[in-house]
């Protein structure tokens, strides 16, 4: 997915200047971004003193949405670099194309892995037709500076293995949970997971205490170490857990998100994950005047211009906690 925000401006993230050591609870809002016609996104990541959790470094989530008299998502062809986007859909379908010639359709409980690598450019649209609900997340994981200039490819799994609790299955999207993982390719330490839970869980889900952690609540309401994380909000919780305590009186819908702090410091902007302003420019300038992006081809309208780069080169601002 893009982000279509032409307001767009360059973030420094990463670093251990920005991870908090020791168990904490930030409950994080979202901000309302207007993704085409008829979906509005709530964005976590980045968010306003939290940039990265581990190397996942952007989060969208949206829905459930209508959709059903609406054309539903519709992102046009766009680039990425230097990044893999993770898409997660609890209701309807997404049509996934791009420039490597890849067409799918992405369903509920599936797993669509892009990785960008150097560059690759893809579209987003719900099919026609399509489900009447459109609900989901979107997710981007930065590539450590080893592997950002990796051929680009993309993976679509349709099985992905679960661990099992009294009250709670999660179903690993990316990494390793619990011993188990998932069979997306990912480049460093991390763990994607959705977590379904019934009336009356109290739960207990195994951690690393090296890794910080998240969750993203994507449905009904759950306490995430005795914290109330209501739709749409995301609870921070640092590193150096065991364990993470679940409790939910009705049905919710979870995604944990975790790994080791990521090293680097990225330069991110638009949808390009580099590590200078240079390299952001030089990204933008091949997207709107070169052929190193590559060509989408089926999807019906133009693809997507880029939004003017700020002139001047963000300094980076860490903080330790």
């Amino acid at each position: 997915m893009s982000n279509l925000d032409r307001q767009a401006t360059l973030s420094v993230c990463g670093g251990r200047g920005f991870v908090v050591a020791e168990p904490v609870r930030e409950l994080l809002s979202p901000r309302h971004v207007k993704l085409g016609e008829s979906t509005e996104v709530r964005r976590l990541l980045p968010n306003l003193g939290r940039r990265m959790v581990g190397a996942w470094a952007f989060v969208d989530h949206y829905g459930p949405d209508d959709i059903a008299d609406e054309p539903g998502m519709q992102v046009p062809p766009h680039p990425h670099m230097g990044l893999q986007t993770v898409s997660w859909l609890h209701d309807g379908e997404v049509l996934h194309r791009d420039s490597l010639g890849s067409l799918q359709t992405v369903r509920p409980r599936e797993l669509g892995l892009m990785t960008s690598g150097r560059a690759i450019s893809h579209s987003e649209e719900s099919p026609r037709p399509h489900a009447r609900l459109l609900h989901g997340a979107q997710l981007w994981v930065a590539l450590p500076d080893a592997h950002r200039d990796v051929d680009p490819h993309f993976q679509h799994h349709a099985d992905l293995p679960e661990v099992t609790a009294p009250g709670l299955t999660a179903t690993v999207i990316l990494g390793t949970l619990d011993g188990t993982t998932s069979p997306g390719t990912t480049y460093t330490p991390l763990v994607g997971a959705d977590l379904t839970l019934t009336p009356g869980t109290d739960a207990r889900l195994p951690l690393d205490p090296d890794f910080e952690y998240a969750v993203l609540a994507m449905s009904g309401e759950a306490k995430v170490d005795g914290v109330p994380v209501p739709a749409g909000s995301m609870l921070y919780l640092g590193c150096g857990r065991t364990e993470l305590p679940i409790r939910t009186d009705s049905a919710a819908g979870l995604m944990l998100l975790g790994g080791e702090p990521f090293e680097e410091e990225i330069v991110m902007w638009w949808n390009f994950i580099g590590r200078s302003h240079e390299e952001i420019e030089a990204a933008r300038k091949d997207w709107m005047e070169g052929p190193r992006f590559g060509e989408v081809t089926g999807y019906d309208g133009t693809r997507l211009p880029a939004p003017e780069l700020p002139p001047v080169a963000l300094k980076p601002r860490g903080r330790v906690r």
